[in-house]
């Protein structure tokens, strides 16, 4: 029931931004088509990643009474969460820092060529804090 509320929400979303970008647009059948091809993009990556989730817990056999069931560590949920923060918290960081360096770097790029290279090294270096996060989800999770 929930899926379905969210998923109703998100259309309803969806109708009305493309009901502002149809209006306020020159060639509304243009603007329609670029909107929708994005959001279906997303969304079926979003849909995706649920449906591979439900998949993975319904598959399990599930106890029918509390005695048969597995009683949850203290910690295992604070250990879950300090991953889940230290890889979105770093992916955050480095989403901000490539858009700066990227940004930087082709502004550089168009009043100096030749300096590509390094700007590449700058903006790949923005994209290792995502992955320092991750590596440090990891260690977090196999302690």
């Amino acid at each position: 029931m929930d899926t379905a509320m969210i998923a109703l929400a998100a259309l309803i979303g969806v109708g009305i931004a493309l009901t502002f970008v149809a209006r306020r647009s020159q060639r509304p059948a243009l603007a329609v088509r670029a909107v929708v091809s994005g959001l279906l993009g997303i969304n079926g990556l979003g849909l995706l990643v649920c449906a591979v989730m439900f998949g993975v817990l319904l598959g399990a056999p599930l106890p029918a009474l509390a005695q048969e069931g597995i009683a949850p560590e203290g910690a295992s949920s604070g250990v879950a969460l300090g991953a889940a923060l230290a890889t979105g918290l770093a992916c955050i960081g480095a989403g901000i820092a490539v858009g700066i360096a990227g940004a930087a770097a082709i502004g550089g790029i168009t009043e100096k060529p030749e300096i590509l290279g390094r700007t590449l090294i700058f903006v790949g270096l923005a994209e290792g804090i995502a992955i320092y996060g991750l590596i440090v989800s990891f260690i977090i999770l196999n302690a």
